[in-house]
C-alpha cells in the first residue's frame, strides 16, 4: 500500500488537473474570442493574431453594460434579501409554533417545489402587469420574493438547533422575535450565508423572466443584453464575448473574494 499511494496520489492530483483544464478552457476561448476580429472568430487558434478591442467597444456603443451590471446586481440583492427575510420567518413558524393544519401546510410548501416557474409564469406576468410593475425591477423581483428551496432548508436548520436553548429563552421572558434574532439567527449564520449565497447567484443567472417583463435595456439585467448580438440573421460572436467577458468580472471578483464560503454553501446543500 505504501508503494501504490505515490502512483494513486498522482492519479488523483492528475485528474484533477484535467478537471480543471476542461473547466477553464470556456472561459479562456471566450476572452481570446472577444480580441478576435470578425475573419478569425472561426479558427481554432489559441491565440489571436492580431488582438483588437473593437468589439469591446462595439459593445459598450451597442448596450448600457455598466447600468445592466447595476441593475443584475441590484435585483440579485434584493431576491436575496426577501428570500431569507421570508424564509427565516416561515421556517421559524413552522418549527417554532404548533396550530392546526400544521403538516397540511408543510406538505403543500413542498409539493410546490416540484411545480415549474414555466407553469405559473403567465399568472404572474398578468399579476404583475396588473399591478403596473410591468418594466421594473420590482415586478421582476415580485415573484422570487418567497423560495420554497429556502424555507425547506432553514427549516432543517431550525430543527437541529437545540429545543432546551429556546425554551430556556422563553423562560427567561423572550419573545419570538428576540429568540429568532437574538438566539437562533447568531447561531446558525454560516448556514445563512451558505443560503443567501446559492440565493444570489440564482439570481443572477435568472433569464426568462426578466426577459418577459422588461422591454427596455435600460431596465434590463446583463443576461438579457447579451441577447442582443444574437440574432436570426447575424450573429456578431466577437461583441458577445466580448460583452459576456465585461459581465463576468463582477461575479468572478465575488468568487474570488468569497470563494471558502461558496464551495462551503455548495457543499452543505449537496449533502442535503
Amino acid at each position: 500500500m505504501n508503494q501504490r499511494s505515490p502512483v494513486l496520489a498522482f492519479l488523483r492530483h492528475g485528474a484533477l488537473a484535467l478537471m480543471c483544464i476542461i473547466a477553464i478552457i470556456p472561459l479562456y476561448w471566450m476572452v481570446i474570442s472577444s480580441l478576435k476580429n470578425d475573419s478569425e472568430i472561426f479558427t481554432d487558434s489559441f491565440f489571436p493574431n492580431a488582438p483588437t478591442f473593437s468589439n469591446y467597444t462595439y459593445a459598450f456603443s451597442q448596450m448600457p453594460i455598466v447600468r445592466m451590471i447595476f441593475n443584475s446586481f441590484a435585483i440579485s440583492i434584493m431576491m436575496t434579501f426577501l428570500q431569507l427575510a421570508t424564509s427565516l420567518l416561515a421556517a421559524y413558524a413552522l418549527v417554532r409554533w404548533r396550530f392546526r393544519g400544521k403538516g397540511l401546510i408543510f406538505s403543500v410548501l413542498s409539493l410546490t417545489w416540484l411545480i415549474p416557474f414555466q407553469a405559473i409564469m403567465i399568472p404572474n406576468y398578468v399579476l404583475v402587469n396588473d399591478l403596473g410593475l410591468n418594466d421594473s425591477m420590482l415586478g421582476i423581483v415580485l415573484p422570487f420574493c418567497v423560495s420554497t428551496f429556502a424555507i425547506l432548508s432553514l427549516y432543517q436548520s431550525f430543527q437541529a438547533f437545540p429545543s432546551v436553548l429556546i425554551e430556556a429563552a422563553c423562560i427567561d421572558g423572550m419573545n419570538d422575535w428576540d429568540i429568532l434574532m437574538r438566539l437562533i439567527i447568531p447561531n446558525i449564520k454560516s448556514g445563512i450565508a451558505s443560503l443567501g449565497i446559492i440565493s444570489f447567484i440564482n439570481a443572477w443567472n435568472e433569464y426568462l423572466w426578466p426577459m418577459l417583463i422588461t422591454k427596455k435595456m435600460e431596465h434590463s439585467p446583463i443576461q438579457i443584453g447579451l441577447k442582443l448580438f444574437v440574432n436570426s440573421d447575424t450573429n456578431m460572436w466577437g461583441s458577445l464575448m466580448s460583452a459576456t467577458t465585461v459581465s463576468c468580472l463582477p461575479i468572478l471578483l465575488i468568487y474570488l473574494l468569497l470563494r471558502r464560503h461558496i464551495v462551503d454553501s455548495f457543499i452543505r446543500f449537496g449533502i442535503k
